[in-house]
């Protein structure tokens, strides 16, 4: 860590020591939950979609026997990594699986470098010759590179070809810095395309418009935030809004995420979820998963 970073978190801590030494307090004497549940892609089929999720943003995609992750974190903490330990929110619940339960990923896809999506523990022992990573705009930095296959970075409205996997990244309402000056980063969402399927991952957002990202094909999957939104609105949308952004690309089904993981904002744990299904009404079956480690497919 550089001379700048330090400074940062030394004014950050200080500025909000009280704060963090009681949050501190509680998470050392709090145990992590277990998953509610486990997902077992071993089972999946080299045909079709199919998707679990692992916890906050982190989920597994099998697109037709192609292995996509997204978001990965699998850490305790997500924050600034001093030495062997993080500084930063502890999870509540474990991830649905451990990386030594993951399949062999052909695509990590990293929407931006905030440090709840952006692990780099995480990443590091995702390090494989086999892997190809696909980033925001200036984050590549972050990683080391000749351990992956490849790393390519998209800025918006940038299309990438990785195998039979078309993913092109669009404009979100969000931000990207990972420390106060590194504010030149970028951030995604994505849409992912292989033959028959279309998946849509939102990454992080505040309210926009999708209905730019509508064509005469639907999406079978949109991958949405629905947390983290009080006080945090202007920079994450509501259930409601990821719900009517869903609806404008043209989604069928409906994955939530970015809930019941970390302690991000003041909504109590399940809210997100209940308000989630409060707005899919009669189209409760359109809700792909609602606890972490579900699974979700599709022929």
């Amino acid at each position: 860590m550089g001379a700048t970073a330090l400074l940062d978190v030394g004014s950050w801590v200080y500025r909000t020591a009280p704060v963090i030494y009681k949050r501190l307090a509680q998470d050392f004497r709090r145990d992590i939950r277990p998953a509610p549940h486990r997902p077992d892609p071993a089972t999946w089929p080299d045909t079709g979609l199919h998707a679990a999720w692992l916890g906050h943003t982190t989920v597994l995609l099998k697109v037709e026997g192609i292995t996509i992750l997204t978001d990965p974190v699998f850490s305790n903490r997500a924050g600034i990594g001093l030495g062997p330990f993080t500084l930063g929110i502890k999870r509540l619940v474990e991830p649905a699986l451990a990386i030594a339960e993951l399949p062999k990923i052909d695509v990590v896809l990293l929407s931006h470098a905030h440090m709840d999506h952006f692990d780099i523990r995480s990443l590091r022992r995702l390090e494989s010759r086999g892997t190809t990573v696909v980033t925001a705009s200036a984050t590549a930095d972050l990683l080391r590179a000749p351990r992956y296959a490849a790393v390519h970075e998209l800025g918006w409205d940038e299309c990438k070809q990785v195998g039979p996997l078309a993913l092109r990244a669009f404009q979100v309402r969000h931000w990207g810095a990972r420390m106060r000056n590194d504010t030149y980063r970028g951030f995604n969402g994505y849409t992912i395309e292989s033959g028959r399927y279309r998946i849509l991952f939102g990454g992080d957002t505040a309210l926009t418009d999708f209905r730019r990202l509508k064509t005469s094909r639907p999406y079978d999957l949109a991958i949405m935030p629905v947390g983290a939104y009080d006080p945090w609105i202007y920079a994450h949308c509501t259930p409601e809004q990821a719900w009517t952004m869903a609806e404008q690309a043209g989604a069928e089904n409906f994955l939530p995420v970015h809930h019941q993981t970390f302690q991000l904002s003041r909504e109590p744990y399940f809210e997100p979820i209940e308000r989630v299904y409060g707005c899919a009404g009669k189209h409760a079956d359109r809700v792909a998963v609602s606890r972490i480690g579900q699974e979700f497919q599709t022929a």
